[in-house]
């Protein structure tokens, strides 16, 4: 059974001031808990409803009912299994390859989705700005599918940053030059904006490319991409060249 005091610390860690607290996040679903086990972070405890959903069976773990396991997700339709994991130390970011920077993301599906592209364009490093949306909140845990494992997530002053690297910037901005026909270097630090108002003004004084992705269509109604799809096609226009 799931005592009142376990209960208790699982939600208090959808907020982030008890998530730095006890230096905790929740991890849900076989999937992502196994790419978490599997990656080497450090697991606290687990809650499962069949001992099967581990792919290493030497897991220590509390067997509960699916009621209880209602009872503490934060799903809407549990899945099996729920874990807490000790939250990483980020590490020194190594600027000897792309990099990926972003301007107050705020919401966590979005974040989510840009970890795991950040893993699938094989990028090591994500820097955010001190008010992009927490990685380790539940919802971009479980958009990240695992890659939050896998990628340096550092937040940091994101003026000071772009301002003091060596490195070629590059902000996406709707008055940009068009992408695809821009020279794009194999190292460098690419700028995504806020959902609603884009890269701040300060930051972007101090990017020096503005780069942007065209519109095709005949009807040009849209305003503006999502920043995760909008992430996707620059990413793999950098990567074009290795």
């Amino acid at each position: 059974m799931v005592s009142k005091n376990q209960i208790k610390l699982i939600t208090s860690l959808q907020q982030k001031k008890y998530r730095n607290k006890h230096g905790l996040f929740v991890a849900e679903g076989p999937k992502v808990v196994n790419e978490f086990l599997n990656s080497g972070l450090k697991l606290h405890s687990a809650f499962v409803t069949e001992a099967s959903v581990f792919e290493d069976q030497n897991i220590d773990y509390q067997l509960i009912s699916e009621n209880e396991l209602k009872k503490i997700s934060f799903l809407s339709t549990p899945n099996k299994v729920l874990a807490l994991f000790s939250i990483p130390q980020a590490k020194e970011i190594q600027t000897d390859d792309l990099i990926l920077a972003l301007d107050d993301i705020r919401d966590p599906g979005n974040l989510g989705t840009i970890i795991r592209l950040c893993d699938w364009f094989g990028l090591k490093e994500l820097v955010c700005s001190t008010a992009t949306v927490d990685c380790f909140n539940p919802k971009t845990v479980q958009a990240s599918m695992g890659s939050l494992a896998r990628i340096n997530i550092s937040y940091t002053d994101l003026e000071n940053f772009v301002r003091t690297t060596p490195l070629p910037t590059f902000a996406a901005n709707m008055n940009g030059t068009n992408v695809y026909k821009a020279k794009l270097p194999k190292s460098g630090i690419l700028v995504m904006g806020n959902e609603a108002n884009g890269i701040s003004p300060a930051l972007e004084e101090l990017v020096k490319h503005q780069i942007t992705i065209p519109r095709f269509g005949d009807i040009q109604k849209t305003e503006s991409l999502n920043v995760a799809t909008a992430t996707a096609i620059l990413l793999s226009e950098f990567r074009k060249l290795l």
